[in-house]
């Protein structure tokens, strides 16, 4: 991680699925490549760009692999 920089804790819903990071409300300035974060199996992830520490909270809807 960059210097200076400050990792992010969010928490999401499955109306977040499929996740990625950035999200579109994290500001511009920040971006890195977009990569799509796989969540639904342990219910947390780390973005391997800025740190970011994604939760999932709540219950995947059925039939959501």
């Amino acid at each position: 991680m960059p210097t200076g920089f400050k990792a992010r804790y969010y928490e999401v819903t499955a109306a977040d699925l499929p996740l990625h990071c950035p999200t579109s409300a994290m500001p511009q300035w920040s971006s890195h490549p977009r990569v799509f974060l796989p969540i639904e199996k342990t219910g947390e992830a780390l973005c391997p760009y800025c740190g970011t520490l994604y939760k999932l909270k709540g219950e995947l809807p059925k039939g959501h692999h």
